[in-house]
């Protein structure tokens, strides 16, 4: 005769499940931390990129004149969503994992039965969801300086989740080996920026001269802006097929480095 303890007791989870679990609440507890804090992580994205529209688009955009067959606020605009996507994905890691490295909760996820892998996916996520909201932010604010259309859909979407992927690895590798708040600041104020400055996103390439040509080329942001680009106007400095390679590999390679280190536990074990 069965006791009663026997009778309720529940079926044992298996760890796939549990799995499941984990990355849930890893990506619902950075997604209610965006939204908490909305004031921090998307308002001031689209007030800048609503200055940047004011300043450089209205203010200067007519002195400059069309570029690449189109206006240049409406030229300006795809460069201008994707690098508040990039660098809201990049500050989201970096800020999140680096607080529960400071918090030190970051041992509940290390003794957790999560894989480095799946922890690593949890906060890219995380980046991502960022990404997006800001994203669709920034590009309402664009609608209201200029109109936009939509020329390839499936390539527009697929660079902005690639870059974003991109820019969330970064992140957390930052986030892995920064030791003090200071050195999580370093990456983007002296890596990131020049090279958004230097991607394309406020000129086209053919209009720098020659020699500077071959130096933008070695920028993997152009590439990510200019598929962006393309994904709206149809038009871009690079071949699109080489645009995505890059994005491709780059991204497989981040995230098998990030899945390493944690393996390894650089950064978190000593």
């Amino acid at each position: 005769m069965s006791t009663l303890a026997e009778t309720v007791t529940p079926e044992p989870l298996h760890l796939g499940r549990i799995r499941w679990i984990g990355f849930k609440t890893v990506v619902l507890r950075e997604y209610q931390r965006i939204i908490r804090i909305w004031t921090q992580t998307i308002l001031p994205s689209a007030v800048s990129q609503g200055l940047y529209f004011a300043i450089f688009g209205s203010l200067l955009g007519g002195r400059i004149g069309p570029m690449g067959g189109f206006g240049y606020m409406q030229y300006m605009a795809p460069g201008l969503i994707m690098m508040a996507v990039n660098i809201n994905s990049y500050s989201n890691v970096v800020s999140s994992f680096y607080g529960a490295k400071f918090g030190k909760h970051v041992e509940e996820l290390l003794v957790s039965p999560l894989p480095g892998w799946l922890i690593v996916s949890g906060y890219v996520t995380g980046g991502l969801v960022r990404g997006v909201l800001v994203g669709i932010a920034v590009t309402g604010v664009s609608l209201l300086f200029t109109h936009i259309h939509v020329q390839h859909p499936l390539i527009m979407v697929g660079a902005a989740l690639l870059a974003s992927i991109i820019f969330s690895l970064g992140g957390f590798l930052n986030a892995l080996f920064a030791q003090n708040f200071d050195q999580v600041n370093i990456i983007p104020t002296f890596v990131l920026q020049p090279l958004y400055w230097f991607g394309g996103i406020f000129y086209s390439v053919p209009l720098l001269p020659h020699w500077a040509r071959p130096i933008s080329y070695l920028n993997p942001v152009l590439y990510m802006v200019n598929a962006f680009r393309y994904g709206f106007l149809g038009v871009s400095d690079v071949n699109i097929g080489a645009a995505f390679a890059i994005m491709v590999g780059a991204a497989v390679a981040l995230f098998v480095a990030a899945i390493l280190l944690m393996e390894r536990g650089a950064g978190i074990r000593e």
